[in-house]
């Protein structure tokens, strides 16, 4: 049977600021088309993806993911050093030691600061676990001004011969800034794993089961991403119903009582067939894939940014997160902005 719900104590958080960052070259589903030797409009018209960002020189994650944390920390009108604790939620981190948080902390004129900086990792669904434990380690009282970022580089990782997966994904950056409340600003929160898609998604390379030392041939081969989309979406929809019945259920919510939902921008079918099968009212769904991508544990902030600044999350208003990822897992998370 899955676990209880991954809430311990009641978490009084408050959203206090968002940002994003977009890499300043732009891929156009034309320019996709042209490298597959498409017909004109056949990316557009098969992925719902009109655009998306590549990240060129210079734009590193932890580079990307400073500039979203300075926008996010000017929306909440605070200063770096005002921060006591970072928390890295890439989807793949930027190198493997030290931790993105750290490079990011740096970037932030915060290297003699002392405030502890480090990363939590649940791919695709890496953010919504960081903001459960920043909400957490507030509720405790461990902390009260918060960074949480997401930055995800997948150009550098796409295999250009499985087309259906390379031409999907888009890189960028986002995070937010919270601060202790004394309301409870999620209402509840949820994860489970299901190992027997372990293979549905995969990035072999990186860590310490291939390296360049032992045969460099094979770490070339092993740093490109695989996907089996229909496995990845078969596991999915078996265990998604009862999941989001149960974090409702906790919640003691409905969908009627949401100003929006934003999910994991996995690709435009799954934004429109995969959660209108599920019952998902599709008016409330917040959709950035169209001029964005699949941007991994990025698209779950990115889309919450945009719910935010659009206008359609008011201070007050319930909004559920919510996602799959590499696992193959089911995450989500009700919160009050």
């Amino acid at each position: 049977m899955p676990s209880l719900s991954n809430r311990v104590t009641p978490a009084a958080m408050r959203i206090l600021g968002t940002g994003t960052y977009l890499p300043r070259h732009r891929l156009t589903s034309a320019e996709i088309d042209h490298r597959f030797g498409w017909a004109d409009g056949t990316t557009e018209a098969r992925y719902g993806l009109a655009v998306r960002h590549v990240a060129g020189q210079g734009e590193s994650s932890s580079m990307m993911a400073a500039e979203a944390a300075a926008q996010a920390l000017r929306a909440a009108r605070m200063k770096a050093s005002d921060l006591d604790l970072i928390l890295g939620a890439c989807g793949v981190m930027e190198q493997a030691i030290p931790s993105t948080a750290t490079l990011v902390q740096a970037r932030l004129g915060l290297g003699k600061s002392g405030v502890p900086s480090y990363d939590v990792n649940a791919t695709c669904l890496s953010f919504v676990q960081a903001l459960d434990l920043a909400a957490l380690r507030i509720a405790a009282g461990r902390a009260r001004r918060v960074l949480v970022f997401s930055a995800d580089i997948a150009s550098v990782g796409l295999d250009w011969a499985e087309p259906d997966t390379a031409a999907i994904f888009g890189d960028g950056a986002a995070a937010v800034v919270l601060g202790a409340d004394d309301r409870e600003g999620v209402l509840a929160s949820r994860f489970e794993t299901y190992s027997e898609g372990q293979a549905a998604c995969v990035l072999e390379g990186g860590g310490t089961r291939y390296g360049g030392a032992r045969d460099p041939e094979l770490l070339g081969r092993t740093n490109v991403f695989h996907m089996d989309g229909q496995t990845a979406f078969r596991i999915s929809a078996r265990y998604l119903p009862r999941f989001l019945k149960a974090l409702m259920a906790e919640a003691g919510i409905g969908y009627r009582d949401l100003a929006c939902i934003v999910p994991h921008q996995a690709s435009g079918p799954a934004l429109d067939h995969g959660l209108a099968r599920l019952g998902v009212p599709l008016e409330k769904v917040i959709r950035t894939f169209g001029s964005l991508g699949n941007q991994i544990a990025t698209s779950i902030p990115t889309a919450l940014h945009h719910a935010i600044t659009s206008g359609r999350l008011k201070r007050g208003d319930l909004a559920m997160l919510v996602g799959t990822s590499a696992g193959v897992s089911l995450g989500g998370m009700v919160v009050r902005y």
